[in-house]
């Protein structure tokens, strides 16, 4: 179930021309239904964040049920909920609970705090937090873990205020990054076109209920209840069932693409009509200075750049280091774009191909890059 990079285009160009006023088109397979864990956080003795006097518990598990109740209704779903009642569920148990269902899809909703002027509704995928801000989102919805009474033996020594505890959970969830990012796409794509919700945009951050997903998942903060004139949309029913109804559109949306689908006229459309959107984003999540490319060969030939001599890929570039040329494909600060130039390479044939890193002309240690910078 790998998505590659002209689907992700496709996928979200959907989301970006879809009626805001109905469903996607029902997915045609009479096979194995598609599996969605919903996870509505907190619970119990847990009430999450009280901003305002709301309980995020109570608002994400209507949010979740809502959720259930709208993919419920199409053909070849099939809907697992972590929790449908005010129960605690530890967060190490939550992941498992999709794994074991062999499920397709982990969603888990949450509302966010902080001050009283911040607003808007993210989604954030496993990985590292470039951001101080995005630390901060994951260290709080992780702190859950201390309302457990055996946490230090189910979390190994894990510390949500160190973000060196955080790093390595981001290797699991590797395979699944780019579909994570597609679905985390199509849901805030909605969340921000059809309810004019500001975007506060896809992040990647080390939360824990999301890492021993063995699938596509991802962590939905839905706004901001300490924001006054937010948190009483969330705490209605006509915010939940607003939220809940776009979050299904975008599972149900990204459950069709899988079927095969021809989708590269729509491509060219797709970049032509967001430039301005993609440049925004890559802005956002970009690591300053460092340019990401893929390494797809190197030879002592000085080929030329056209898509011919690479299998059909455009933006190939080369550069001569010692006696050899070295040819790159793709250059972006998005390290969530690089990924999934990455894996278009990979279906174009070349299975070593890997990602590298460039500063001031020089190539840096990925793995640095990735451990040490912080916007």
């Amino acid at each position: 179930m790998i998505i590659y990079f002209k689907r992700a285009l496709f996928i979200v160009f959907l989301a970006i021309t879809a009626n805001s006023k109905s469903m996607p088109t029902p997915f045609k397979n009479s096979e194995k239904p598609f599996i969605v864990v919903l996870d509505a956080g907190h619970g119990g003795h847990d009430p999450g964040n009280l901003g305002n006097g709301y309980r995020e518990k109570d608002i994400v598990l209507k949010i979740v049920i809502e959720i259930g109740r709208i993919l419920e209704k199409q053909p070849n779903f099939k809907v697992i909920y972590t929790r449908k009642t005010d129960v605690f569920i530890k967060l190490h148990e939550r992941a498992p609970i999709a794994n074991r269902a062999d499920a397709d899809l982990f969603v888990s909703v949450h509302c966010d705090a902080f001050t009283n002027n911040a607003y808007g509704a993210g989604t954030f995928v496993l990985g590292l937090h470039r951001s101080e801000a995005n630390f901060e989102v994951a260290k709080r919805e992780n702190e859950v873990i201390f309302l457990e009474d055996d946490y230090e033996e189910n979390y190994e020594g894990f510390d949500p205020n160190s973000p060196e505890s955080l790093i390595g959970m981001t290797l699991m969830q590797e395979e699944y990054l780019d579909q994570s990012i597609l679905l985390a796409s199509l849901i805030q794509n909605n969340f921000s076109k059809n309810l004019k919700r500001k975007d506060r945009s896809v992040k990647q951050a080390g939360f824990m209920v999301l890492y021993k997903s063995y699938m596509p998942s991802v962590l939905i903060e839905a706004g901001f209840l300490t924001n006054k004139q937010e948190g009483a949309y969330l705490n209605s029913s006509k915010g939940q069932k607003e939220i809940a109804n776009e979050i299904a559109k975008g599972i149900i949306t990204y459950r069709n693409s899988l079927s095969n689908v021809s989708e590269n006229s729509l491509i060219d459309s797709f970049q032509s009509k967001n430039k301005n959107k993609i440049s925004k984003n890559e802005a956002e999540n970009s690591y300053d200075g460092v340019q990401f490319c893929v390494q797809i060969a190197a030879s002592s030939k000085k080929l030329d750049l056209q898509p011919y001599n690479f299998n059909g890929l455009n933006d190939v570039h080369r550069k001569k280091e010692g006696k050899l040329y070295k040819y790159y494909y793709g250059a972006t600060s998005d390290y969530e774009k690089i990924v999934l130039l990455k894996n278009n390479a990979k279906e174009k044939g070349y299975s070593s191909c890997y990602i590298v890193a460039f500063k001031d002309g020089k190539k840096l240690k990925l793995s640095d890059v990735l451990n040490s910078v912080n916007k």
